[in-house]
């Protein structure tokens, strides 16, 4: 077996896990399935309990990996850090903190890794000659600041890096943000560019499209509800067959402040739902709900997303200001 032949064979054992994760099902480049696609993870709890939908939400570090516009809707230091246990052994992690910068705004950075776990080695014949591991990993700096009032502006640059045994890829991206304050009311709207840019190395000698992705959204709070309302469209760059097919890939997310130590999330996917029915049944799929607990300058977020008939995952996140 020469080492093309070698290659394909390991590349396809770890696509094979890698495809059941949740990033996998449809792509912005119709339908196929761009490297990288970690990327499209919700990361933090309170984004996963609220659906992924958080490109309109203020005051929280975990905004360099939705919109990095609003890192500067903080008033202070804040980090967050978290890890959830996926389907197959794969674990996913990250660390993001930001800081303000006197009279220059804010700054942050990330880190957001995938490990795919080992796989065996094998022949023609199927026989196991050892094992492999896979993974991905992001590095991430971020500025935002106010353009105008009520209107925050933001960018995020990575460098991404992925292994498959002793093969690697590695690409540089940047992602774009807006937040905006509507005066005089609880209105917050938010629009992102993620992952536009290109590999400098490939696995094999094609170059792979990135998972780009354009995200509108916006928040509210209603007047006399402890509730923050969330609606987001994604994906609307994808390939569609017509024209309202492109805000198919929709997500709502909600969050009920009980009391001042306690919060309640729900959320629904709508892209997931459609993608992980089997026969006419969904299950409880695309559906999510969180909870999160304020200890003084502290969060703790626990986020369930249902895969329907497939299983649950399992978020947990810690955040803190400083």
């Amino acid at each position: 077996m020469d080492q093309r032949e070698m290659f394909v064979r390991l590349r396809g054992m770890a696509w094979l896990a890698v495809c059941l994760f949740p990033f996998c099902a449809t792509t912005a480049a119709g339908g196929a399935n761009p490297a990288y696609n970690f990327l499209r993870s919700d990361i933090s709890s309170r984004a996963a309990g609220m659906g992924g939908s958080f490109v309109g939400i203020l005051d929280d570090p975990t905004s360099i990996f939705f919109n990095p516009a609003g890192l500067s809707t903080l008033s202070r230091p804040a980090g967050s850090v978290g890890f959830f246990k996926h389907l197959l052994d794969i674990n996913t992690g990250y660390v993001a903190f930001t800081t303000p910068v006197e009279g220059a705004g804010f700054v942050g950075a990330s880190v957001l890794y995938t490990d795919y776990g080992s796989f065996d080695r094998t022949d023609e014949a199927s026989n196991v000659l050892g094992e492999f591991s896979a993974g991905d990993l992001s590095f991430a700096v971020a500025y935002s600041n106010l353009l105008q009032e009520h209107l925050h502006f933001g960018i995020t640059v990575k460098y991404i890096h992925a292994i498959i045994d002793q093969y690697t890829s590695s690409a540089f991206a940047a992602d774009f943000g807006i937040l905006y304050n509507i005066p005089d009311s609880r209105v917050t709207l938010g629009a992102s560019v993620l992952n536009l840019g290109t590999q400098v190395t490939e696995f094999e000698s094609t170059a792979e499209d990135l998972p780009l992705d354009i995200v509108i959204g916006g928040s509210v709070v209603p007047r006399g509800i402890p509730l923050l309302l969330h609606l987001s469209f994604h994906k609307l760059n994808a390939e569609t067959e017509n024209f309202a097919d492109r805000f198919r890939s929709f997500r709502v997310g909600g969050e009920f402040t009980l009391s001042q130590a306690l919060r309640l999330r729900f959320g629904y996917d709508n892209e997931k739902r459609t993608d992980l029915k089997i026969g006419n049944s969904a299950g409880l799929a695309g559906f999510s709900g969180g909870l999160g607990i304020v200890v003084s300058d502290y969060r703790i977020d626990y986020a369930l997303s249902s895969w329907g008939n497939i299983g649950e995952l399992h978020r947990f996140s810690v955040a803190a200001s400083f």
